[in-house]
């Protein structure tokens, strides 16, 4: 099963604040039609404490972030569904949500947990080059907006979209660091990028893209028998390492 999760943040002055989660659900929407699965209801609990300066954030704690997607997928595994895929498209959980597979080591169980890797193919990177008309983004900039015209227009607000400044303001540079507000230094207004070229053309080809990609997951997910295998194999030997065997 798929299960979309985002976050309620600010994303520039034009788009909704539960942004990703609406990108996240249309995908998974779009990818079960072409490779049925079961699409899990919205899910917000993710990382946003960079943004906690912003109107319209609400972050949770990082206990209760964890607590609540561990507890969502163990009654999802629950109720039977034994592979679960967590298809992300908020920057901020980036980290999060790498750790939180591997935390899921910490006791035995009888489900796994994917987390989708999206990678553009070149020919679909230039599609997207060639039908932008900025070159600098990466939060509510004019592929976020794209996809939401595509998703929902009536949600954007096209005449706000230049009412912020989306620019990369380069407040702290120290080579080679990065820290808790090295986003914030950059952009304070929440805004990465230049929305106002946006189009639902532009939306189309990046959520079809992407929608593809899922569909091959699930359809390859189905199909596979090693990994619980293995994962059970590894809680067996984890009990007791000193029993492990020598893999030649």
């Amino acid at each position: 099963m798929y299960h979309p999760i985002g976050v309620y943040e600010k994303h520039g002055p034009h788009l909704p604040l539960g942004t990703d989660v609406f990108r996240a659900k249309e995908m998974c929407r779009r990818a079960a039609i072409m490779e049925y699965c079961i699409v899990y209801p919205d899910f917000y609990f993710g990382q946003i404490l960079e943004a906690k300066h912003q109107p319209g954030t609400i972050a949770y704690s990082t206990e209760l972030m964890l607590k609540v997607l561990d507890e969502t997928c163990k009654e999802i595994a629950r109720n039977g569904l034994k592979k679960i895929i967590l298809v992300n498209t908020h920057g901020g959980n980036n980290s999060l949500l790498p750790y939180f597979l591997q935390i899921q080591l910490e006791r035995s169980c009888d489900y796994a947990t994917f987390l989708m890797q999206f990678r553009e193919s070149k020919e679909i990177e230039e599609k997207i080059k060639s039908l932008r008309k900025s070159t600098t983004g990466g939060h509510a900039d004019e592929v976020e907006t794209a996809e939401m015209i595509a998703i929902r227009p009536g949600a954007v607000k096209m005449d706000q979209s230049a009412a912020e400044s989306g620019r990369d303001m380069n407040r702290l540079n120290l080579p080679n660091l990065n820290t808790g507000i090295s986003w914030y230094s950059r952009y304070p207004n929440h805004y990465a990028g230049q929305a106002d070229g946006a189009t639902a053309q532009l939306g189309e080809v990046r959520l079809e893209a992407r929608s593809r990609q899922l569909a091959e997951s699930i359809k390859a997910l189905k199909a596979d028998k090693v990994t619980l295998q293995l994962q059970n194999e590894f809680f067996k030997h984890s009990q007791s390492p000193l029993d492990t065997p020598k893999w030649d």
